[in-house]
């Protein structure tokens, strides 16, 4: 892109400088410490795949269907887990000359895989309902609610162990997800298991079932669309992408603003590319400093490259591509 008379290696220069500031505060409390956040992940998976053995042998025991969904649907969180898991581990891997930005994006289809699995295994606790509720079994309530209170307490305390890290990693706040959905969905036979052993009502454990799945669906719905726009490159649902334009249209030294683009890089790092047409000598380094500090301030926005042009120039050929 021309910049006339100007010299192309000083704004080079320029453009630089705003990456070198970025570098230096880039990683600052964008993600759980690694330590936290592994064992997170390894305390999840542990106690899901204890409550899975226990749930299969007692949902057997017992003759419920509903106890052995609940184990099925553990089950799919061990591998949802174990897959979000992967893509953290992805994430921090260094860049290389084919992938510049290394791996990071893998934590949007992990986001995106846990919610398939959640929606597989709510599919099958909706499918053993229904056909429970058509040719119900005896059942041992006393032993179910026990069962299913021990998942309650185990995937409730796993849940906790991602609850700080979730409002800023879709990829944590999805295994977050899985893990209360495990716990509303043991809940929810806890309290079957009690009605059917005080009653004798077998019909109560599917029809349970049934509530606690379209709970589940909703908050996983959610989760997909989210991933789904990240995927697709969409401003990040935190970040006001007409707010951030405006703020850079209003700055003393800007005379207008094309080419803005707000995207994540992965689960938890916002990227910006944007032009900014300002008088040639009004851009000194303190100028893109306290820029690049306004942005991660106001936006939350820290991977952040800047094009600087002449507005006595040439117009940029991408500023007119944008108006047609």
């Amino acid at each position: 892109m021309a910049h006339d008379h100007h010299d192309e290696r000083d704004h080079d220069a320029r453009e630089d400088h705003a990456h070198a500031q970025h570098g230096g505060g880039h990683a600052h409390g964008h993600h759980a410490p690694p330590d936290r956040l592994t064992r997170a992940f390894a305390v999840g998976i542990g106690l899901n795949i204890i409550f899975v053995v226990i749930g299969i042998i007692a949902g057997i025991a017992a003759h419920s269907t509903a106890l052995l969904a609940d184990a099925a649907h553990n089950l799919g969180d061990v591998l949802g887990l174990a897959m979000a898991w992967g893509a953290t581990v992805l994430a921090k891997r260094a860049r290389t000359a084919r992938r510049t930005y290394g791996l990071r994006r893998t934590t949007i289809f992990a986001a995106l895989a846990n919610g398939g699995l959640v929606l597989f295994a709510v599919g099958g606790v909706v499918w053993e309902a229904i056909h429970r509720l058509g040719d119900p079994h005896p059942v041992d309530g006393g032993l179910v609610a026990i069962v299913a209170a021990i998942g309650v307490a185990l995937n409730g305390l796993a849940a906790m162990m991602f609850a700080k890290g979730r409002e800023k990693d879709i990829n944590v706040r999805g295994a977050f997800l899985h893990l209360v959905a495990d716990a509303a969905v043991s809940a929810g036979v806890v309290i079957a298991g009690i009605v059917v052993w005080q009653t004798g009502w077998s019909w109560i454990d599917p029809a349970t079932s049934l509530l606690v799945s379209v709970v589940i669906l909703v908050g996983t719905w959610r989760l997909l669309r989210e991933a789904l726009d990240l995927l697709l490159d969409a401003v990040p649902a935190h970040v006001d992408a007409e707010a951030v334009e405006a703020y850079l249209g209003a700055l003393p030294e800007v005379r207008a603003v094309h080419d803005l683009h707000v995207w994540s890089m992965s689960t938890t790092e916002v990227a910006l590319t944007v032009h900014l047409v300002l008088p040639w000598p009004a851009a000194p380094p303190a100028f893109l400093a306290r820029l690049q500090h306004e942005l991660e301030d106001r936006f939350s926005i820290h991977h952040i490259t800047i094009q600087l042009e002449d507005c006595e120039g040439t117009p940029c050929a991408q500023a007119s591509a944008e108006s047609l």
